[in-house]
This record gives structure tokens, sequence and C-alpha cells, in this order.
């Protein structure tokens, strides 16, 4: 296979180096649109404003438990509860096996952190991040809700919930600086993309299904 020839005149460089500049705005504008869109939005729990719900994102399982990401968004969003910022959590994550149950798990969590059965509801189909946010609203009814993430990944959860109908303030967590994290801000970055086009052609969730009544018996 013949290797590409490099430009052999100015002129030749200038459009090259013209192409890599266009190609690196394109690469960037989701992510530039995504930061734009959600980062006045972004708040700690001392200062989120009021909202009936907080949605907590699923964020993987070690030996069946909520991983060290996923329980500091736990803590947090027990916290909001504590508080009295929000009435009920929706937790939603992914349960596409049956071995794999991200929603329960998290809801055991909060049980142990003293927040009550009845105020913690369920999404077992929270596959991804606008999957989550699309049920939360044609599903669960949610029209405005503290989301609750790490920070790395609030951005993206903001401009999808919004562009999915929830009004929302988001929660970011802080997270430790290590491998998980890195890797965390290094996939916003290609993920950011996807939201983008989410949030343009706002396809149906995996599963769609039937209205629930959860949240709404949940807030009563």
């Amino acid at each position: 296979m013949r290797r590409p020839r490099l430009p052999r005149t100015r002129a030749g460089w200038r459009r090259t180096y013209q192409v890599a500049v266009a190609l690196t705005v394109l690469a960037l504008a989701p992510a530039t649109w995504m930061n734009a869109t959600a980062g006045p939005r972004v708040r700690t729990v001392a200062d989120a404003p009021p909202a009936p719900v907080a949605v907590v994102f699923g964020a993987g399982l070690w030996n069946g438990e909520p991983s060290p990401y996923l329980a500091h968004r736990l803590d947090a969003a027990a916290e909001l509860y504590d508080r009295g910022t929000v009435r009920a959590i929706l937790v939603t994550g992914d349960n596409s096996r049956h071995d794999y149950d991200e929603p329960d798990a998290m809801r055991g969590y909060l049980l142990r952190r003293g927040v009550p059965a009845a105020k913690i509801v369920s999404d077992y189909a929270g596959f991804d991040t606008w999957d989550s946010c699309s049920r939360a609203h044609r599903i669960f009814g949610v029209d405005r809700a503290v989301l609750v993430s790490q920070g790395f990944h609030i951005r993206r959860a903001l401009a999808l919930c919004e562009a999915a109908g929830v009004e929302s303030y988001g929660v970011g967590v802080a997270a430790r600086h290590d491998v998980t994290w890195a890797y965390g801000g290094v996939r916003e970055l290609f993920a950011a993309g996807k939201a983008a086009a989410d949030a343009l052609l706002r396809p149906d969730p995996h599963f769609l299904g039937p209205q629930e009544k959860g949240l709404a018996e949940a807030l009563r």
C-alpha cells in the first residue's frame, strides 16, 4: 500500500493545516456544546436547588455491590434527601441480565443509608444516559430533578436530560483522580458526539414499556 505523500509546497502545507484545524473543531464541537449548555447548572449537595426527585445514574457493581464511584453518587443522593432538597430518589441502571442488577444494589445501599423504601424508585432499563433521561421523563413522569453523577459525566447527563424534557440541575460528585477517573474523562470526549446526536434526534430508549406510577406514589 502506498504511503500518503507529504505536501511539497507552502500552499499544500497551509491546506493541510486548515483541514486539520477544521477536523479538530468538528471533533470538539459536541463537547463544547455540552459544556456550554450544562456547565452553569452544576452544583454541590449544599447549594443544589430543591426538586421533587434526585436521579442517580448507575456506575458499575463490584461483587454485586455498588462500585466506589457509584457509592459516592448514592451518598450524595442520600444527603440530598436528608437535607430535604429532594423528596424521592430514582435509581436508574442496567439490569439486562439476571446476574447483574444495578438498581437493586443501589436501592439496597440507600436503604442502609436510612432512605425509606417508599421513597426509592427503580428504573431497570437505564442502559445508557439517554435511556435513563428519556425514561425518567416518559415512563416515570419526571419534569424537574437534581441529577447525581461524577463531575466528568454530569454535564452530559444534564444536556441529555434537558433534551429529554427534564428541567435539571446536577450535583457533580468529587472523585479520586485515579485510572477510572482518567478513563471517564477521555470517554466523555467520545461520548459527546453520541450525546449530541441523541439530543438532536431524540430516539426511543432501548426499552420503553408502559408508564410507571411508582414515583408519583413516592411523591405523595
